[in-house]
């Protein structure tokens, strides 16, 4: 039995317009530059303030954490906000304002280097990333609170999320697999990581922009006059207690991935020993990410969306402990024209890259569109919701999760010996190595085991929730 849709039926009986396919793609589009951002502070940073300006990885963490702690306030408000002013202007201010002070900030952040100490280092960068995290808020939340206004049909939001899905996989691919080769093949040095931050930025700025002038200016339910207590506006959000499960599901599991995306670079240079490799890694990962999008929304409306959103982390969870087992490739086990030889472990990393996409897209797009069936569940029940709240408050806890999972790692890798840097990449010890590799296997995939513990409670609410609404 289709159970999401089950519950979500109410929001189906109006008469509801067909979202057309190029408001979807433009939609989407925006999630490109998005996931650059995101990936920025998780996936790059860490690895520039530690082997370009002599950071410790703990006080990396920390900087990368601190500008995370604000956003637990400031998404909130951002999305309250732009509640408040989308009945005279619309969400477009914030998604263009945020639009070009972000790319502007990611700019900042790779911009400058030969500090006189590795503590003033910390502080700039922080500083910087502060700001562009203010920004990144502008856009961010509004922009998720529009995925819960263009359609109020919950299948047809699972398709504008897999259009999203879809260009955030564009964004994984440049961020991840394209920024850091990009800077060694520049040359690793400051002026490499310029170059780099000034191409991504332009094309964040590129994608965030499509959006902000490609949907429809004024879209969904016309928004009521939300009570003027913001107090009251925070309470109706925790009563809503689906949403608050799946909230503290997603925390839980942002932190998993955020360790992962951590140091994926330090795997990819240190236990696998060819940085080369990466980009195909996320290359192979997107195509599995992208051509599974039309399964998940499929087994969506034929198991429902819990259940296919829980055979997607189980997914996630068994592929990614294989990861203890990686190392060098030192053999060959076939070659290919244009490739040449292709070892074993090799091979496995690029069969794991396939699997991980097609399980983490599942998930992922299935977290959202579950998000918009909550906000749905709140609209049924008083006929009108506060989208970006809710949306910054999911925002917010996603935010938070890719700043303490830094943390993790660098608490990890300062533990297991890891040796700072200023003018490139160092040789590493074994024991540093394990850390990096824990922190990519075991360590995730166990925080995820503690997600799903979480997301049990999510079934009984939803039901608690028809119960309320069948007595009104």
């Amino acid at each position: 039995m289709d159970t999401s849709a089950e519950y979500m039926a109410g929001e189906q009986e109006a008469a509801v317009e067909k979202v057309p396919r190029k408001t979807m793609v433009l939609y989407g589009f925006g999630q490109t530059g998005a996931q650059l951002f995101r990936d920025a502070p998780a996936a790059l940073l860490p690895l520039f303030m530690t082997t370009m300006l002599g950071v410790a990885p703990w006080l990396a963490g920390i900087v990368v954490l601190l500008p995370k702690l604000w956003v637990i306030i400031c998404d909130p408000l951002m999305g309250a906000f732009s509640d408040h002013h989308k009945p005279r202007h619309g969400r477009r201010p914030f998604l263009v304002a945020g639009a070009i002070l972000t790319a502007i900030g990611f700019v900042a952040m790779f911009s400058f280097s030969g500090f006189p100490s590795p503590w003033l280092a910390a502080l700039t960068i922080g500083i910087l990333f502060f700001l562009a995290s203010t920004a990144f808020s502008a856009f961010s939340v509004p922009y998720l609170a529009v995925a819960s206004e263009l359609s109020s049909d919950p299948h047809e939001r699972t398709t504008i999320l897999a259009f999203r899905m879809i260009f955030a996989v564009a964004g994984v691919i440049m961020g991840v697999g394209l920024a850091q080769p990009l800077v060694f093949a520049l040359g690793g040095d400051a002026a490499a990581w310029r170059t780099m931050a000034m191409i991504f930025g332009g094309l964040c700025l590129l994608a965030m922009l499509a959006t902000a002038y490609g949907v429809p200016r004024n879209f969904g339910r016309t928004v009521h006059a939300a009570p003027a207590n913001m107090l009251s506006r925070l309470s109706v959000v925790r009563q809503n207690k689906p949403f608050v499960v799946l909230t503290v599901t997603f925390f839980i599991q942002s932190i998993a991935q955020a360790s992962g995306y951590t140091v994926v670079g330090f795997v990819f240079l240190y236990a696998i020993a060819d940085i080369n490799l990466l980009l195909p890694f996320v290359l192979v990962m997107a195509c599995g990410s992208i051509l599974s999008q039309p399964m998940w929304v499929k087994l969506s409306r034929r198991w429902g969306k819990e259940r296919a959103f829980w055979g997607a982390c189980i997914g996630w969870g068994l592929v990614t402990v294989t990861w203890l087992w990686i190392g060098p490739g030192d053999d060959v086990l076939f070659t290919l024209p244009l490739w040449g030889e292709m070892p074993t472990q090799h091979f496995l990393v690029l069969v794991r890259a396939f699997i991980i996409g097609c399980t983490n897209a599942g998930f992922s797009v299935l977290t959202f569109s579950l998000l918009t069936d909550t906000i749905g569940l709140q609209r049924r029940k008083t006929g009108n919701v506060d989208e970006g709240l809710f949306s910054g408050i999911f925002s917010a806890t996603e935010k938070l999760a890719f700043a303490l999972g830094p943390v993790l790692a660098g608490i990890v890798l300062s533990a297991v010996g890891f040796q700072s840097s200023t003018g490139g990449a160092v040789a590493q010890d074994q024991e540093a190595i394990d850390g990096m590799i824990w922190l990519y296997s075991t360590i995730p995939a166990g925080v995820l085991v503690l997600s799903l513990t979480a997301f049990t409670r999510f079934r009984p609410a939803v039901e608690a929730a028809e119960r309320d609404l069948a007595q009104q």
